[in-house]
């Protein structure tokens, strides 16, 4: 049987990202890592990714959550510099 971890293995994403992914579209983070994969390989996806992330740690901030946006912003920090095209052209 295949395991959450496996899956995440599977995919060029950190656990932190998957979990970033998975608190901005409400799913488990199973559905998250097939959705984050499949974003890291299409058209301006990786920049879909960021905008999800920085929509989290706006989100956060709005909620007065200082210690998840600054959570965010290092998994942002740790994204942009495991995929530098994420950033170019990100909303």
């Amino acid at each position: 049987m295949i395991s959450l971890d496996d899956i995440e293995d599977m995919t060029s994403l950190t656990r932190d990202e998957i979990a970033a992914i998975a608190l901005h579209e409400h799913v488990p983070e199973a559905d998250a890592s097939l959705l984050g994969e499949y974003l890291m390989h299409v058209h301006n996806g990786p920049q879909r990714v960021t905008a999800m992330i920085c929509d989290d740690i706006r989100a956060a901030l709005h909620a007065d959550d200082l210690d998840g946006a600054r959570a965010l912003y290092g998994v942002l920090h740790a994204f942009l510099i495991a995929h530098p095209d994420a950033a170019r052209g990100a909303d």
